[in-house]
């Protein structure tokens, strides 16, 4: 595989090329000159050397898994340990270096720069050339600096400037480019690695220009001991998961045509065989990457196809840079090409099922260093970023609409989980195929108790502070509906939960939880209050990470895990610090913030297995879609549970007073629910 092959090769690009060419030829020349002096003379050389580097790697064709694994490294050799101290990647230096202003917007560059290593592997020629031009406009302002032309002090205006032209400019590019790798089976370059490359050997790995860490060699080299049998009933497990929440939610399948695999490098086999089977019921594979330039990103999170972070530091520290150049104007650019490239691709869009989502667990827990260095959202680019994802959800929804598509979502360990991995892969295979029919029946009698209650009241054991009351909507006719969604082995992948959008007058309280993991972020002693439903927090990292910049979110979701084999699991290891939501969430009671489970799908018929209709679909900031849907909807909806070890009650109070007790401490009470509770003793 050559590398950078395609990165000219579609049609009309011989202009591109020749500025491309023009630009490298001129930052490969900056290493040597001596125009710029300090302090930015030693970022220019920092920088000029990963150009050279990509320039390189550009029109190289590495010959051996030795060669692939030493490009690897180089790749990445500036982030990792203790060598991103003193990388211009990391805002705490440059900021030190350059000053508060002008340090963050030359780490913005080292990290769009760094961007360049995905457009080179993948061809994206035209987004490359343009950093390649940023680069060379931010070292014009700092010759010009030198020669007496520009005040110093005008510096750091001057590059943000340039900065913010850059991102608003190509935002036809990079917005249009991401709309299209997430509609456009056509976009293959990550499909052709997996059907095409040999994966018996780890070298294919190198091919996505992604970091390769141990995970990702561990997971290949244990899929490939397993056989195609055991690799065909994982990838069935997930796409049957997926094939039956169309069928469970009576959605048409035979209406659409592309399906979106998301997954971790590593796991190619069992892609391999998921796109089979997708292509079987009429499919075609969307596999995109996890965004890498900040104008497509959200926070650090990596939606999309990803490598094992070489720094997750690094992602955390650039997770707001949209600081640097999120305004009014730029809102409104960005949502006027995220709206034009919906209508040029909504037939893609109308045809797209919806994704197929394989994430990992096992890492590290990481907990973040909040550096006052990195670029952070003022108060009003904090709204600005609300509104934004507020409006571009409404838009996605006008053309992906959700009563249309569906979802699946299943997670295994990687190596890092410890010397127990192969162990604890095929436990988390059993438990997600536990039986249907067991776990219905006891979910059906959960339900039944749940389907008396006015309210439930949850009480945590010491040392958890979880002291919270939840109102749940009335029904009109107990013996055709229901308030709980029987959760079982379908979309959410394992199956054990009972779920319902509570009523949020009425419901209030504390939730805390000592140790959690959620979204790739450690949270310790994590509490929030409820007052109406409405969740707040006083603590700015949960409002960043967690919150998303909102002031407050309602309760979407109220749940009952009853997945006790997973806790037994987890516990058995000593891994449940280790363990990610999807898994955890079935451990135990947990408490949506955000949107309800059922966002742009309130209007669609919810029926568990016993024929009886899910009603509770709506609570009364959901409901406001009637009038303004940009008020009833926050694109967000994050779990927190509470374990089983730090619950003490749950408590079913009735119209008429009636205590119905369903855990006392942490064990399952309610009659017929009781077999739940072997696991945990055991």
């Amino acid at each position: 595989m050559k590398i950078g092959a395609r990165l000219f090769a579609e049609e009309g690009m011989e202009f591109v090329r020749e500025r491309y060419e023009l630009a490298m030829e001129r930052i490969c020349e900056l290493g040597d000159e001596e125009d710029v002096k300090e302090p930015y003379r030693d970022f220019v050389k920092e920088a000029a050397k990963m150009f050279a580097l990509l320039a390189e790697v550009s029109e190289s064709e590495p010959k051996t898994l030795a060669q692939w694994q030493e490009l690897n490294q180089d790749l990445y050799a500036d982030i990792r340990g203790e060598a991103y101290e003193r990388s211009y990647a990391n805002p705490a230096y440059a900021v030190e270096k350059l000053g508060e202003d002008l340090g963050r917007c030359v780490s913005f560059l080292m990290a769009e720069i760094r961007a360049g290593i995905v457009l080179v592997f993948e061809g994206r020629g035209e987004e490359w050339t343009s950093i390649c031009e940023l680069f060379l406009e931010i070292y014009q302002i700092f010759a010009e600096e030198a020669m007496g032309e520009l005040d110093p002090k005008a510096v750091p205006e001057q590059v943000r400037q340039a900065i913010y032209y850059y991102v608003s400019d190509y935002s036809d590019i990079t917005v249009d480019y991401r709309n299209r790798e997430q509609l456009d089976p056509s976009l293959d370059f990550a499909t052709r690695i997996v059907m095409d490359a040999d994966l018996s050997t780890p070298e294919y790995l190198y091919y996505y220009g992604e970091y390769i860490s141990d995970n990702e060699l561990g997971i290949a080299a244990y899929l490939n001991s397993i056989s195609e049998e055991e690799v065909k009933r994982i990838a069935d497990t997930f796409t049957g998961g997926y094939i039956r929440g169309f069928a469970n939610a009576g959605k048409d399948l035979s209406a659409k045509k592309t399906v979106n695999i998301r997954y971790p490098l590593g796991f190619e086999r069992v892609v391999r065989q998921a796109i089979f089977n997708f292509r079987e019921v009429g499919l075609e594979p969307i596999l995109y990457r996890a965004a890498v330039q900040s104008v497509n990103k959200r926070q650090h999170l990596k939606i999309g196809y990803a490598g094992t972070s070489a720094n997750p530091q690094y992602d955390y520290d650039h997770r707001f840079d949209d600081a640097i150049y999120l305004d009014a104007a730029f809102k409104e650019r960005k949502l006027a090409v995220l709206r034009t490239t919906y209508e040029k691709r909504k037939d893609l869009a109308a045809s797209y099922a919806g994704p197929a989502v394989l994430e990992t667990f096992g890492e590290a827990p990481f907990e973040p260093v909040n550096k006052e260095q990195a670029p952070s959202l003022s108060e009003k680019q904090k709204k600005l970023s609300v509104e934004y994802r507020s409006e571009a959800g409404e838009l996605t929804n006008q053309y992906i609409k959700g009563d249309e598509t569906s979802f699946t979502i299943i997670s295994f360990p990687v190596p890092e989980i410890g010397a127990e991995f192969e162990n604890i892969f095929r436990d988390t295979m059993t438990i997600n195929t536990l039986d249907y029919e067991t776990y219905k029946a006891v979910q059906e009698t959960l339900i039944g108790a749940l389907d008396q209650a006015e309210q439930v009241h949850i009480v945590g054991k010491a040392p958890n502070r979880t002291d919270l009351w939840v109102a749940l909507a009335p029904l009109k006719d107990p013996n055709k509906e229901t308030k709980f969604e029987n959760c079982l082995a379908d979309v959410n992948i394992p199956l054990g939960e009972v779920f319902t959008s509570p009523k949020l007058t009425g419901t209030g309280g504390t939730l805390h939880v000592s140790d959690i993991y959620i979204n790739d972020l450690r949270y310790l002693d994590l509490e929030l209050k409820f007052v109406d439903g409405m969740a707040y927090t006083k603590d700015p990292f949960v409002r960043e990470n967690l919150f998303y910049n909102h002031e407050s979110l309602p309760m979407g979701e109220f749940a009952i895990g009853t997945n006790t084999a997973a806790y037994a699991m987890a516990k058995r290891y000593g891994i449940m610090d280790r363990m990610k939501i999807l898994i955890i969430e079935k451990m135990g009671p947990h408490f949506a913030v955000g949107d309800t489970c059922y966002s742009h799908e309130e209007d669609l018929p919810v029926y568990n297995p016993d024929g009886k209709e899910v009603v509770a679909r709506d609570n009364e900031v959901s409901i406001l879609r009637k009038s303004d849907r940009t008020k009833a909807y926050f694109n967000c909806h994050t779990d927190v549970t509470i374990p089983y070890d730090e619950l003490d009650t749950i408590t079913v109070f009735t119209e008429t007073g009636e205590e119905i007790p369903l855990i006392v401490n942490g064990r399952f009470v309610l009659p017929g629910t009781e077999i739940l509770n072997e696991a945990m003793e055991q």
